[in-house]
């Protein structure tokens, strides 16, 4: 494994790529960000998409993907203050938590929006999420496939103009040039980036006994009829410079509740805190790139210049390894399983190119901290 030589990031993780300065391509995209885009010219760039979807709207101006956290919460008061008149769609996950619900009643209640709180039958989802986890080490490929695609089916079907989405994550997390500097979201551009493992909703028939109709609510619109009405869809942070704390100030000033107390991955008090499964999702990348959500945090805040690359080493030595355990226990009680079929399955998927066995203990040569306590996790 190489590390970024300004954040923490290896070139394991999915996205990532180290220039011949050894910088990585997260870090370049921040450079994207505060050297290479006129900022000012894309906030003008946005008064014309929404006036472009206020001509052609019947209602909704926009659909917002929400979920209750800082991102959607500051998605939604950005798109009021330019006078949109927003839709929020969220999936409701099976595993939300008491925050994550607070936090969804707060925004309809205190933003005013109207809201389609989306249910998928949980049967559907416990199979599906055996499926994909025993099939691609991967629990959250259901939850990815119905947050990108319920919004976008009913955008089609509702003949809403818009749907904004937060952050782009090519170029807030790493990604070539072309794909960090997008500022809209496609059908092309979430089969690439989805987060699906390269997976569609057919791929997944007949896994644990799912049917075609099982699976209706991951299903994308068709080409023909997203082409027929073509509604926009854009990254918010393509237009307006992304920053994490400044969205849970922001947020937080109009009602948002943080996460204080809720910490459930990673450093950040303020994120990851609707859905008891999302630590699963952020753990798994340790067995398959060796890295935890401590390092996408930390980057992040050596980028903003919130820390420097020594102490966010620290930081992570000090946090250690983190491992979700009521969070796993949660799931394998939502999906009908022992806890020794987790680890069975997670343990499947480590990856041996970079991970080295030593006794009952596994290592991986050349990790970023010397004195790593290392487990036979």
């Amino acid at each position: 494994m190489k590390y970024c030589a300004r954040c923490i990031l290896p070139d394991t993780r999915p996205g990532i790529f180290l220039d011949e300065e050894g910088v990585c391509s997260g870090c370049r995209g921040h450079d994207d960000k505060e050297r290479h885009i006129d900022w000012t010219a894309r906030a003008r760039a946005f008064d014309t998409v929404v006036a472009e979807a206020k001509a052609r709207s019947s209602g909704y101006d926009c659909i917002v993907p929400v979920s209750g956290g800082k991102d959607s919460w500051y998605q939604v008061i950005t798109c009021q203050e330019h006078g949109l008149k927003v839709l929020g769609v969220t999936w409701r996950t099976p595993g939300r938590t008491e925050i994550g619900q607070r936090n969804v009643e707060r925004m309809v209640e205190q933003l005013g929006i109207d809201h389609i709180d989306f249910t998928i039958n949980p049967d559907v989802e416990r199979r599906f999420m055996i499926a994909a986890y025993e099939r691609k080490g991967a629990t959250a490929i259901p939850m990815h496939m119905a947050l990108f695609a319920i919004p976008t089916r009913l955008a089609v079907q509702m003949r809403v103009p818009l749907v904004v989405w937060g952050e782009n994550p090519q170029l807030e997390f790493g990604g070539d040039e072309a794909d960090r500097l997008a500022t809209e979201l496609d059908l092309d551009w979430i089969a690439k980036h989805g987060v699906t493992n390269q997976t569609s909703r057919e791929d997944w028939i007949g896994a644990e006994g799912l049917s075609d109709t099982d699976l209706a609510a991951y299903r994308l619109p068709p080409a023909e009829d997203f082409q027929a009405f073509a509604p926009k869809s854009i990254f918010l942070g393509s237009f307006f410079k992304w920053n994490s704390f400044d969205n849970a100030r922001i947020s937080g000033e109009h009602g948002f509740e943080s996460g204080a107390g809720h910490l459930k991955t990673g450093v950040w008090s303020f994120a990851d805190i609707d859905c008891h499964f999302i630590a699963l999702h952020h753990f798994l990348k340790w067995y398959k790139f060796g890295i935890l959500r401590s390092f996408d945090n930390l980057s992040v805040q050596i980028r903003y210049g919130l820390t420097s690359r020594d102490e966010a080493i620290e930081t992570l030595r000090e946090g250690g390894f983190q491992i979700p355990s009521d969070d796993i226990a949660r799931f394998c009680a939502f999906v009908g399983k022992p806890e020794s079929w987790f680890w069975e399955i997670a343990e499947s998927f480590r990856d041996q190119t970079i991970w080295r066995r030593d006794g009952e203990t596994w290592k991986i040569p050349g990790f970023l901290i010397d004195d790593w306590e290392w487990t036979t996790r």
